[in-house]
């Protein structure tokens, strides 16, 4: 992926994979030595086929196409904050559709001590769930995928190890307490609000602009709460190792800010100064491309299938 692509350019080509077979096709890159051993490896796209691969101008990117890509997004937080509070994820109703059901790896109900941190994941939950239903209606039936195959175990041990929180041959359980759990959800939601964020440029219809400006402004609120959680429990050094990550996967821009320090080169911050809101000099907050998304729901910078979403996303941009 080009890195300096910035999103809704007219003027570049979007890099995002399509699920063409006669594609021309491109070699699998491994993040290595992070010991994750066969079965993190699998889990990882570590073996295979090469992924097909091809460029779509930005005007091919369709309503559909980001409705689709949003919905794989949301099937993944909602399996992460439902099982995180009832040990159980979406129901059958919501989780059907074309190309199949997936299965999820992991996840578990998490023995939260701390009742505000419980009905803060519950009322998290309960809005993943409501995004999954509101998008999967927006669908017409032939174009409403299924629920991908998602990972909630050694993706987050393998994101774990690339940030440093644990050793390399260590896991991470982000079920284990609060904390982890915590952890685990400003992995995953700040991403959702850049994605929206580098989507909206392509939107063509005011009323699905309209939604994805609803979703943008719940994503953000929670993506918000999170981090102001993490600061206030002192998880400081632990997210930004997080976000450090995320930049390293995304391209050579920095653009991922952790939730302290002058990360956005902001004049009068300082390392120790909170950075709950992650925006620019203009207190904008920032979008990723399509291809930066992948990147970090795949946990490499090739945008193979692996990570998050073992056998990829559902839907043409994936």
């Amino acid at each position: 992926m080009s890195e300096n692509v910035q999103p809704g350019s007219q003027n570049e080509v979007e890099e995002v994979v399509l699920n063409k077979a006669d594609l021309g096709t491109c070699r699998r890159a491994f993040i290595q030595a992070l010991g994750l051993g066969t079965v993190g490896a699998a889990i990882l796209g570590a073996a295979g086929p090469d992924s097909a691969m091809a460029q779509v101008a930005p005007a091919d990117i369709t309503d559909i196409d980001i409705v689709q890509f949003a919905l794989n997004f949301e099937y993944l937080g909602a399996e992460y904050y439902l099982r995180a509070v009832n040990g159980t994820g979406l129901k059958a109703g919501d989780i059907d559709g074309v190309g199949g059901v997936g299965t999820v790896n992991g996840g578990k109900q998490v023995p939260f001590a701390d009742p505000f941190i419980r009905k803060f994941a519950f009322e998290l939950g309960a809005d993943e769930e409501a995004h999954v239903r509101t998008l999967r209606a927006a669908l017409p039936d032939a174009s409403r995928i299924g629920r991908p195959q998602i990972d909630l175990d050694f993706a987050f041990t393998f994101a774990a190890r690339s940030a440093g929180l644990v050793g390399p041959n260590d896991r991470f359980d982000v079920y284990a307490s609060d904390d982890t759990f915590l952890l685990g959800a400003f992995l995953l939601e700040d991403v959702c609000v850049t994605a929206l964020i580098g989507g909206a440029p392509f939107i063509k219809d005011k009323n699905v602009l309209m939604t994805a400006s609803g979703f943008l402004g719940t994503e953000g609120y929670q993506a918000g709460a999170i981090r102001t959680l993490l600061y206030s429990r002192g998880l400081i050094t632990q997210a930004n190792a997080i976000s450090n990550a995320r930049d390293a996967l995304d391209g050579n821009t920095d653009l991922d800010q952790g939730i302290s320090g002058d990360q956005s080169a902001t004049p009068g911050f300082s390392q120790t100064d909170a950075n709950l809101v992650p925006a620019d000099r203009n207190s904008l907050a920032f979008g990723r491309t399509f291809g930066q998304v992948l990147n970090i729901a795949y946990l490499n910078t090739t945008q193979s299938p692996g990570g998050f979403f073992p056998q990829g996303l559902r839907g043409r941009l994936r």
